[in-house]
């Protein structure tokens, strides 16, 4: 079997990783790749915002599966043009991906179904959005691009003043594109929040094991969001009665839902909750493998993951039970000085060939003859395992120790 897996991150290596373990598949591809994946599979020159471009290349190569990594290429419809052409493809269709195009279109599906979720408004303008937070007296709120900021255009918003401004850089200055011409405020929300990817088929859910995502860029989850500086699995708030009410009141009811809307989505759904003093309620959704989730989950998954997919694209999840090893995983991200703004390119990393206990999955990095230099803002997941928790922080640590480039920033609380 020809695999040919979509995207350039740490996900993506993640994948290409877990696939590589299969013995059904003789040969992977990725594009557009990244220096570390570039060692281990061929990397083709493919224009992969072009689906016809990719879908060319799928029939050239005569690819029995494609696997897509980034939302943005979902949005983009890739997986309408490949499988209309008769290719099997992993990913929900166009139309599917709206779940996470559009976090007004998530709130009112939401709200339809009666799912748990914090309260919003929309705003189409600038000047209704400030209105309404002169108005307003409880802080912080949180403020949200309705489109693609590439897990940046949440904020949360201490003060009236901070509130402003941040409609001012979505609305008015761009800050995120066209993803900040309309917004949601919404009530802050207390408590642990817990990522849950699961497979779905639109027939059947199959949770995968949970984790927890540190999207702050500074320790103590102080400053800006990013794509996420790091995770655990499992997620150490997670007890059997949270799992418990998470399946019976969100992920029972999403399921149900999107046989009621009839949307046809076939990949995985990636589920953020928080557990607040009322339950659990639902933050946001995603329509792929989350980054960094990812890079802890599937080191802890046991089955082939290439049967998992062609389960989902076939709608026989139903047949599936996935195992999954006990071990305990932490992946720690080491970003380049400046993220999640500016930042520089093009610097050396020197230590990879000196990790021994870890893996490393490459993010935004470049193979220039036999080195790697950084390509990106997140730049390397330091993924480790350990006997429990405490274990997997300190190897995957010992990892970062061994690491370094120029203005390499990780924080050093991930998992604490």
């Amino acid at each position: 079997m020809k695999v040919l897996v979509l995207g350039s991150g740490g996900r993506e290596h993640a994948l290409v990783w877990k696939v590589m373990q299969s013995k059904k598949v003789k040969k992977i591809f990725c594009a557009p790749g990244n220096g570390g994946i570039e060692q281990i599979v061929e990397v083709p020159k493919i224009n992969v915002n072009d689906n016809n471009d990719v879908l060319a290349f799928v029939k050239k190569n005569k690819i029995d599966l494609t696997i897509v990594g980034p939302e943005a290429y979902l949005v983009n419809g890739i997986v309408d043009t490949l499988e209309d052409a008769g290719y099997s493809v992993f990913g929900p269709r166009k139309s599917a991906s709206k779940l996470e195009a559009s976090k007004i279109y998530t709130k009112e599906f939401l709200n339809k179904y009666n799912i748990p979720t914090a309260a919003f408004q929309q705003f189409n303008t600038s000047k209704e959005a400030i209105n309404y937070i002169n108005k307003h007296e409880i802080f912080p709120i949180v403020i949200k691009a309705d489109g693609l900021a590439e897990g940046k255009g949440v904020l949360i918003c201490k003060s009236k003043s901070e509130a402003k401004e941040a409609v001012k850089n979505l609305m008015e200055k761009n800050k995120f594109g066209i993803a900040g011409t309309k917004i949601i405020i919404e009530e802050f929300l207390s408590g642990d929040e817990i990522s849950i990817l699961t497979f779905t088929d639109s027939e059947t859910m199959i949770p995968m094991e949970h984790a927890k995502d540190y999207k702050k860029i500074n320790e103590n989850d102080q400053g800006l969001n990013t794509g996420g500086m790091g995770c655990i699995s499992p997620n150490p708030s997670v007890t059997k009665e949270v799992e418990k009410r998470c399946e019976s009141e969100i992920l029972l009811p999403i399921l149900n839902a999107l046989k009621k809307e009839k949307i046809d989505f076939r990949g995985v759904l990636f589920i953020g909750i928080i557990y607040t003093s009322s339950g659990p309620k639902v933050l946001e959704f995603n329509v792929r493998f989350g980054d960094p989730e990812t890079q802890v989950i599937l080191p802890r998954m046991k089955s082939d993951i290439i049967d998992i997919f062609f389960s989902t694209i076939n709608k026989k999840l139903s047949e599936v039970s996935i195992e999954w090893y006990t071990d305990h995983f932490c992946s720690v991200v080491m970003a380049s000085s400046g993220y999640p703004e500016s930042y520089k390119k093009n610097i050396e990393i020197n230590g990879l060939k000196d990790i021994e206990n870890c893996i490393v999955f490459h993010a935004g990095t470049k193979l220039n003859g036999s080195k790697i230099f950084t390509n990106g803002g997140r730049v390397l997941n330091v993924t480790a395992r350990g006997e429990n928790t405490k274990s997997a922080i300190e190897n995957a640590y010992e990892g970062v120790f061994k690491l370094n480039f120029k203005g390499a920033y990780y924080r050093k609380d991930i998992g604490s």
